[in-house]
């Protein structure tokens, strides 16, 4: 099983139906419920999801956002040496080293970003959702098999 670290904007683009990049978020979260990937989040992504989502939906949406993400995703640690390490890294955003850290403390497969370039230096191989999509195994519905 592939196990990723879903970076918040990945998130943010499924929860929030954020052209154009929803399409893409929603097939990695169907690949997630086929049972084709792992999904994890960093424990900062359903705070920040959460802020967003009261700001553009209100308080019950943020709300519906962040239950619906936490029963999908496993959430990857943050603890004391997560964020001392994600100091050390060659990052501009906090954020992004933050989320690495975690996905690498959590001995992840990959993060799964829009944005691979503000990784180009990460110690974990880095996908955009849909290179993501093109390294997992076709799953077909049982009601295809003939």
């Amino acid at each position: 099983m592939i196990r990723v670290l879903l970076d918040t904007n990945v998130v943010l683009d499924f929860l929030m139906d954020r052209a154009p990049f929803a399409d893409a978020a929603a097939a990695v979260w169907e690949a997630n419920r086929k049972g084709q990937i792992e999904t994890h989040v960093s424990a900062i992504t359903p705070v920040n999801v959460f802020y967003i989502a009261r700001k553009l939906k209100g308080m019950e949406e943020a709300r519906k956002a962040v239950e619906g993400l936490l029963a999908e995703c496993r959430v990857a640690q943050i603890d004391l040496d997560v964020l001392q390490d994600a100091l050390t890294l060659p990052f501009q955003d906090y954020e992004d080293a933050v989320q690495l850290a975690s996905a690498v403390y959590s001995r992840l497969d990959f993060l799964v970003t829009r944005d691979p370039k503000d990784y180009t230096k990460a110690s974990l191989p880095v996908l955009s959702p849909s290179a993501l999509l093109t390294h997992l195994p076709t799953l077909q519905d049982e009601d295809d098999v003939v």
